[in-house]
């Protein structure tokens, strides 16, 4: 039997160069380690989810800039970051998300791709389901409890008894049943 620690395994943290013209040249990670992976998918899926549903353009537009900022060396300020519609037309635009994503290995790729097409049909698949809308009707229940407990805190009996007997008035004068 082989002992693991006598192996002396490492992440691959090797990376592949390409030009970008202009004397530009950039690095591209071979492989990305699973933590990132599944952030990428997780963010890109929470940022394109919008009116219950899995925007297919901003999929695409979330999934390719998540790929540029986890494989590559680009970094990006803030500032430039707020306006990711801005970024990605002008990466695309220029042909950079295109040689970025040819850098990546296609098995790395189609991986990832294919892992954020499932994880985006389990979703949604849950957000439809008897389960997710219970979930989903306890979590705004749970947000919205400190309003109702104010409410609650703040009740005065005076107050409700003036709607009833406003409410009595206009029916006639007849009680509120």
């Amino acid at each position: 039997m082989v002992s693991y620690a006598n192996m002396k395994l490492k992440v691959d943290t090797s990376t592949k160069i390409i030009d970008l013209g202009n004397g530009i040249s950039i690095e591209v990670l071979k492989y990305l380690p699973i933590v990132e992976k599944y952030n990428l998918i997780e963010i890109t899926l929470q940022k394109a989810f919008e009116n219950d549903i899995y925007n297919p353009l901003k999929l695409d537009m979330y999934f390719a800039l998540n790929l540029v900022y986890l494989y590559s060396n680009i970094s990006f300020t803030d500032k430039q970051r707020e306006d990711e519609e801005k970024l990605y037309d002008t990466l695309q635009s220029n042909g950079i998300l295109d040689k970025i994503i040819d850098a990546i290995d296609d098995d790395e790729y189609n991986s990832i791709y294919t892992m954020l097409v499932e994880t985006e049909d389990k979703y949604y698949d849950y957000h439809k389901s008897l389960a997710g809308l219970f979930n989903e009707l306890a979590n705004t229940v749970s947000k919205n409890s400190d309003n109702l407990q104010n409410i609650l805190a703040n009740f005065k009996k005076e107050d409700f008894q003036n709607v009833i007997s406003f409410a009595e008035a206009a029916n006639g004068n007849r009680p509120i049943e």
